[in-house]
Formats: structure tokens, C-alpha cells, sequence
């Protein structure tokens, strides 16, 4: 019997994809399909970074499709491609940056830049090209995180290179000024500076652009929520009922300008003994997810309040690098695979489809 190109479809839409829970015929991962002299050739594209995972769908491919009697030989290729995807009404995309992702908190002290840094390497760790954009002018804490010392350079005229910190492009006012240096300026200078950092550093070629917004849901926080072309904000919070008091407020803000939520992050949600195993929700529990209940968000994960955390970031080595199979870096990279899917399923930016329409008087 031929095998024909309906039978493979049927196989491939009863295969559910593991990470978006959705079949892979649904959810439009199936490219070059072809079938010739029962020979299966089929390209699953996925629409976010997933190196990790490629070896595992490829063989829950295979392994199904060999169900089909008569069949051959089987070829299989798993790969991503991402594309930019829209942003708030009359602002215009970066260039070199496909898409950019706010992590915001509301509240400092919630540990928003450590896992603000921690995602943006567990996305580049699955394949993605990633920056990040330090929005703390007054605590610039990025280039100890990422261990990056020295000042960027200039190539052009109004323009720095990022800064490279463990595969990641990365720009901050600390890589401008002396590490004790107090930055006293008022609310414009701050805005004016980091919209110089974000649209003068020249980008290169990023499919994520992680933007480390400054604590707070001030005049800072809501013109930059208005200025830079967000594709959607993740706010991190503790279960503590102050920190989710500020969470509710940031979340808020990010609606008010119509920038999606991707979801929230549970931070220092448990502590667990070292010595006895012993765990303690210390902060309370439950918190973040109450919150998305309330307000009809993701619960993207909860991270474990631990010191190895703290030591690493502090070391220049956050815990995606100093441990990349460690149970708490498989949290990270579950997070950031999950934020990267549920920006795979926003509406795609269609502005560069369109030609450029000049009128000129002849």
C-alpha cells in the first residue's frame, strides 16, 4: 500500500506538541511535507526557541509515523524560526529586534533583575539570539550579573555596540559611568537616557530583546511603557501581599497602554533547609496565583528563594550559566520557553510586508 500524503497528516495531527499542549498540524509546526515511493520527509518548525527540546519531538515524530504500514524511510528536521510580532498602537518596531519582552515588578527587592538576566540567558541557552536592556538608571545592576567590565565602543556617529556578556548583547548606563557614581537626575533626564540607550545601541539581529524595567508604576515606568514598542510584559512578584499589592499596580499600568500580559512570575516563593529539607513559604504562598486568577493571567512558574541564586548573580555567573542542568536553571528555562510560546501565539507584526509609499510632485 502507498503511503500518502493524508496519512501522514492524520498521524501527525493526532501527535500532541509537549510544550504547547496543541497537535502539531493545529498549531502550523508542519512544513515540506512531501511523500514519495513511501519515503516521509517533513520539517517541523516551531515558532519559538526550543533547542532542548528538538531531539523529543523529532523522535515522537518518527516514532509515530512508523505506525504507518509500508512505510519506508523517515526524515525529520526540528527547528525554530521567530518572527516579530505587534506591538502598542503608533509605535514602531526596533531596529535589529524582532521582539521586546518587559519584566516588571511594581516593587523593588522582589528579585526582578536576577530573574530578568536568568531568562534572557535561558532563552539564548535555547537557541534564540537575545540582549538586555538595563532600565535602572538609578541602580544600574547588569553589568555585575552579567561580569562585564569596560566602556562600549562607537562605531557611528550617536551610536554604542553592546556590550557581550555570556552570549548575550547588553546594554546599561553602568557600562557608562563609575560604579560608584550616583546618577541624580530627575524624571525627563532618566527617560531621555534610557530611550537614548535603547534606540542608539545598535542591536544586532535579536529575536528577544529583554528590557529590565526600573521598580515602580511612576511617570518613568508609563512613558516607557508608551515609547518603547513592548510585545508584552512579565511581572515578577514575591506571594507577599505588599509586593502583590505593587505587582497588581504595574500589571494594571501595562494594560492601560495596551501592552499584553504574558504572565506572572512567583519569586522567593519557598525556602527549603539546606541542613534539615525542611520548607517554608517565608514570604506566604500562593500569592502569584491568586493573582492570575484575578486578573485572568498566566502563571508562568515559581522560583525558590535560594542563596546559590544571590552568590552566582553577585559572582558575574548568574545560575543559568554557573549551573545549566541544575534544578533551579530547568525552572528558569520552563519559564522563558513558556513566555516565548505564548509570544508565538500573538498577532505577527506585518509591517515590513508593506512597501515604503512616497509621493513626489513630478
Amino acid at each position: 500500500m502507498a503511503v500518502t500524503v493524508e496519512n501522514v497528516q492524520t498521524v501527525l495531527s493526532s501527535i500532541m506538541n509537549p510544550d504547547t499542549q496543541s497537535d502539531l498540524m493545529a498549531c502550523a509546526s508542519i512544513k515540506n511535507l512531501s511523500v514519495s515511493d513511501n519515503n516521509i520527509h517533513v520539517d517541523v518548525v516551531l515558532g519559538y526557541p526550543a533547542k532542548s527540546q528538538f531531539q523529543a519531538i523529532k523522535d515522537l515524530v518518527v516514532s509515530q509515523l512508523k505506525k504507518i504500514a509500508d512505510v519506508k524511510n523517515i526524515e525529520v528536521n526540528v527547528s525554530s524560526d521567530i518572527v516579530a510580532h505587534t506591538v502598542q498602537r503608533g509605535v514602531k518596531l526596533l531596529p535589529g529586534v524582532k521582539n521586546i519582552i518587559a519584566v516588571a515588578s511594581g516593587k523593588g527587592g522582589v528579585g526582578k533583575s536576577t530573574t530578568a538576566v536568568n531568562l534572557a540567558l535561558a532563552l539564548s541557552a535555547e537557541g534564540a539570539s537575545v540582549g538586555i536592556l538595563d532600565a535602572d538608571i538609578y541602580g544600574p545592576s547588569l553589568p555585575m550579573m552579567l561580569g562585564i567590565s569596560g566602556r562600549p565602543e562607537s562605531k557611528a556617529e550617536n551610536t554604542i555596540e553592546p556590550m557581550a556578556g555570556h552570549g548575550l548583547q547588553a546594554s546599561s548606563i553602568g557600562f557608562l559611568i563609575n560604579e560608584d557614581s550616583p546618577m541624580v537626575w530627575r524624571g525627563p533626564m532618566v527617560t531621555s537616557a534610557l530611550e537614548q540607550l535603547l534606540r542608539q545601541t545598535r542591536w544586532r539581529d535579536l529575536d528577544y530583546l529583554i528590557v529590565d524595567m526600573p521598580p515602580g508604576t511612576g511617570d518613568i515606568q508609563l512613558t516607557l511603557s508608551q515609547k518603547v514598542p513592548v510585545t508584552g510584559a512579565v511581572i515578577v512578584t514575591t506571594p507577599q501581599d505588599i509586593a502583590l499589592l505593587d505587582a497588581r499596580k504595574g500589571l494594571k499600568m501595562f494594560e492601560k497602554v495596551g501592552v499584553p500580559i504574558i504572565g506572572i512570575v512567583e519569586n522567593m516563593s519557598t525556602y527549603i533547609c539546606p541542613s534539615c529539607g525542611h520548607e517554608e513559604h517565608v514570604f506566604g504562598s500562593g500569592g502569584g496565583q491568586k493573582m492570575c486568577s484575578d486578573y485572568g493571567a498566566d502563571f508562568l512558574g515559581s522560583l525558590p528563594l535560594n542563596i546559590s541564586i544571590r552568590e552566582q548573580s553577585d559572582a558575574g555567573r548568574p545560575t543559568v550559566v554557573a549551573e545549566p542542568d541544575g534544578p533551579i536553571s530547568m525552572v528558569y528555562q520552563q519559564i522563558a520557553r513558556q513566555i516565548a510560546i505564548r509570544i508565538a501565539g500573538l498577532a505577527k507584526d506585518m509591517s515590513s510586508k508593506f512597501p515604503n509609499i512616497v509621493i513626489q510632485n513630478t
